[in-house]
């Protein structure tokens, strides 16, 4: 007699939420994208117990606190290598970073451009508001030059990172930017992230109602241009396509890097959104362990034995031991 096999249970964005309240504050664009990450979960398939959320410092770092998966708060600024090591550890774990703009973009930038190198499959959302929310509003490194919001005494003296710019430049393959209160576009976004075989960015766009009073939802509105139309636009629906494929040519692969260049610098009365770059010429971290490793993807480290029955380590240092003996 035969077994069945149990289908798994079909989840829907409930089973990521949690019962305990959320505290940020009200209008926070952290709301738009809590949600819109319980719900691409849920539209992906993934069982809580699939999915791990690292997250650093900051309003931010209280995102997997609300979210019903593993989570694990990290030091300011160095989500991204615990990330890391989970992904390497279990290539199985859907994982996602999170992080505001200043511990990715501040203390976390390091991490940020070696992340890159190395094209882990795992998704970076950048909740990005250009102020320190939870520190009481300094300028975050993507606050643009001169401008002086509500909480800074006098304007900014600091340049601002285009954080677009930096993914690319760094080795990210793969690239987009939404907007927290449009949490249907956020949705469709993340789950394209998620899905990238690579190292994904989605750059979130997010109003800070307690101390960012410059870009505010209604400025991303658009109500103070004299159209009265959104900043923000949809870059595939003019038809932008971001896809850098496996034998492109270098005059091809140029032109889609000249395109990119031009709409990441693109602000101001218009704002583009979407997806900038998917590069699947590239191959993954997992990929290049495997041509040096390869029982790797069937065998990584969260499946090996460790230890026997009595806690005693099944490694065989002796080699090691006999290498560093002093005679």
């Amino acid at each position: 007699m035969t077994t069945a096999t149990k289908e798994p249970k079909k989840v829907t964005a409930k089973d990521f939420q949690v019962s305990s309240p959320v505290d940020w504050c009200p209008g926070c664009g952290d709301f738009g994208i809590l949600s819109a990450l319980q719900q691409s979960l849920a539209r992906l398939g993934r069982q809580p117990h699939e999915v791990a959320v690292v997250a650093g410092i900051g309003c931010s770092g209280k995102t997997h606190y609300y979210l019903n998966a593993y989570g694990v708060h990290t030091l300011h600024g160095r989500m991204l290598p615990y990330a890391t090591g989970i992904k390497l550890a279990n290539p199985e774990m859907t994982v996602v970073g999170v992080g505001g703009d200043g511990d990715g973009m501040g203390i976390g930038a390091a991490h940020f451009v070696n992340s890159g190198r190395r094209n882990v499959d795992m998704t970076y959302i950048l909740f990005n508001n250009a102020v320190y929310g939870l520190t009481k509003g300094q300028a975050a490194p993507t606050l643009p030059l001169g401008l002086q919001t509500k909480s800074l005494p006098k304007p900014n003296v600091q340049g601002q990172i285009n954080s677009l710019m930096l993914a690319m430049a760094s080795g990210f393959t793969w690239i987009g930017r939404a907007y927290s209160y449009n949490v249907k576009h956020l949705v469709e976004l993340m789950v394209k992230a998620i899905e990238h075989e690579g190292l994904s960015y989605l750059d979130v766009l997010q109003p800070c109602p307690t101390y960012n009073n410059l870009y505010t939802k209604d400025w991303f509105a658009g109500k103070d241009l004299a159209g009265g139309m959104p900043r923000i636009y949809n870059l595939q629906d003019e038809g932008y396509d971001p896809v850098i494929s496996e034998g492109m040519d270098d005059t091809e692969v140029f032109e889609k890097i000249n395109a990119f260049t031009q709409k990441a610098h693109e602000w101001g009365e218009e704002i583009p959104a979407g997806v900038f770059l998917d590069n699947r010429a590239i191959t993954t971290f997992g990929e290049r362990i495997s041509e040096q490793v390869p029982t790797y993807l069937t065998q990584p480290p969260c499946r090996r034995r460790i230890a026997d029955d009595r806690g005693h380590a099944t490694a065989d240092l002796s080699s090691i031991f006999e290498e560093l003996r002093i005679t």
